[in-house]
């Protein structure tokens, strides 16, 4: 299962892929596409930015911030 998004009330909540490639591909296009950094990502979908990146780490990607993505 890729991901489902709710939206109630204005507040939205992302399960998130369990498998880490899936999750990268996820996290790198809405950071692309959507959000100006991993911090506001995880705030708007309430989301652990700690959880995030120990799991990317998991297959050696980090955050790097002047890219706005995991590298």
């Amino acid at each position: 299962m890729m991901y489902r998004m709710y939206i109630i009330a204005g507040m939205s909540n992302m399960t998130l892929p369990k498998d880490p490639v899936m999750l990268l591909s996820l996290i790198n296009t809405k950071l692309r596409d959507y959000n100006s950094s991993l911090d506001d990502f995880c705030k708007e979908n309430n989301l652990n930015e700690d959880e995030i990146k120990k799991k990317l780490e998991m297959i050696d990607y980090h955050y790097n911030e002047d890219r706005n993505q995991f590298v």
